[in-house]
């Protein structure tokens, strides 16, 4: 597979809203879910899809700040979700939306997100964490080169982002040993508009893909262990500092806690400069076979 002839229509395509009249809330919007080769939708479909509705219905003096989210109901792939915006304060400095995501009747998705008015303030962050550079780091062609089947070429370049373990994948095995931390560089696979709303949805729509993956890592699994079933159950985010998803973002994971079947992951994106952009917290069930 040729990195060079990918694209990242995939992102762009997830987060495309059509404006619809709103049935339960002040504004809605459709948006449609992506091809994966699981039986369910991508969750990173509805936290961006979400963002993006939200973001539609507030003035341009501010920007998302936090948003915090739970998936309801598994997703169909390749169809469309409807979003309900509800218009719960705008202030003069802060502006709060929920939104509901309907399919099939259903309430499959919920959010709420918070707006600012950017102020002049101080500015503090913790130190990011030192990682190589991903030139040097294979990519999930690279690694999955000669395996075949719709998980490989998916991993491979269907997910509009280029993404470089550190220190290696979980596809199929667990690369680079067991541990409850792990790094991914990502960097969208074509340039991206430039808009500072679409920069922070791309960041939300890859979130995602690899956020519970220290809890893999720190129990031994990979994707591909038989048996395996994950899903994510809620998700937050906060919103620091403006960047860019088309250049290279290095996300810092690490494992929190891990109990009944589900665990907490944190999860940090900074860019080349170190500067942190932002912070996720996902909760997710991780089912598997036991095994010797």
């Amino acid at each position: 597979m040729d990195i060079q002839t990918l694209s990242a229509q995939t992102f762009l395509n997830a987060v495309e809203l059509s404006a619809v009249a709103p049935e339960h809330g002040d504004e809605a919007f459709e948006a449609t879910t992506q091809y994966v080769p699981w039986p369910k939708a991508y969750g990173g479909d509805m936290v961006a899809q979400s963002a993006a509705a939200m973001m539609r219905s507030v003035g341009a003096d501010r920007s998302m700040h936090s948003m915090h989210s739970y998936f309801l109901r598994p997703v169909d792939v390749g169809s469309v979700v409807r979003y309900e915006v509800e218009h719960l304060r705008d202030g003069r400095g802060y502006s709060t939306r929920s939104v509901r995501g309907h399919q099939n009747g259903k309430v499959v998705f919920t959010a709420m997100g918070s707006f600012q008015v950017p102020e002049q303030g101080p500015d503090f962050q913790g130190d990011a964490p030192a990682a190589v550079d991903p030139a040097t780091l294979r990519s999930a062609a690279e690694v999955l080169k000669g395996v075949e089947g719709p998980a490989a070429e998916y991993w491979s370049g269907g997910r509009s982002f280029d993404m470089r373990h550190v220190p290696g994948p979980v596809y199929l095995e667990v690369d680079g040993g067991v541990a409850a931390h792990q790094c991914v560089w990502v960097r969208a696979f074509g340039a991206l508009p430039d808009d500072p709303d679409l920069q922070r949805t791309a960041l939300a729509y890859v979130c995602d893909y690899t956020i519970l993956e220290p809890l893999l890592r720190v129990r031994s699994l990979n994707w591909s262990t038989p048996g395996l079933a994950t899903a994510s159950l809620d998700h937050s985010m906060w919103f620091h500092r403006e960047g860019r998803a088309d250049g290279w973002i290095l996300y810092a994971q690490e494992a929190v806690s891990g109990q009944s079947n589900r665990g907490l992951a944190l999860g940090r994106f900074y860019d080349r400069e170190g500067r942190l952009l932002a912070t996720v917290a996902q909760e997710g069930m991780i089912r598997s076979v036991d095994r010797p």
